[in-house]
């Protein structure tokens, strides 16, 4: 499986979405500004395993859960 950026972006956006989350207030959560969060959702720039971990803990979801979605969209993708 090849790793997409975008692909993880989109599931990470959705599921903050489906909580009805801010932008602010997750990345008030990772201790960076809204901005840098927005292009991290929008898959410009990445995150660390670090970021990625507590960026789980706002979400409110497993780790693996959140792998899985993204896995998932792949194969949708057929990727």
């Amino acid at each position: 499986m090849k790793y997409d950026g975008k692909v993880l972006a989109r599931v990470i956006r959705r599921r903050r979405l489906e909580l009805n989350y801010s932008q602010d207030y997750v990345a008030g959560k990772l201790a960076m500004s809204q901005n840098a969060y927005s292009k991290m959702e929008l898959g410009q720039t990445g995150i660390t395993l670090g970021k990625f971990m507590v960026l789980c803990q706002a979400l409110e979801i497993e780790v693996e859960a959140l792998l899985g979605k993204y896995a998932e969209s792949l194969r949708g993708q057929g990727l």
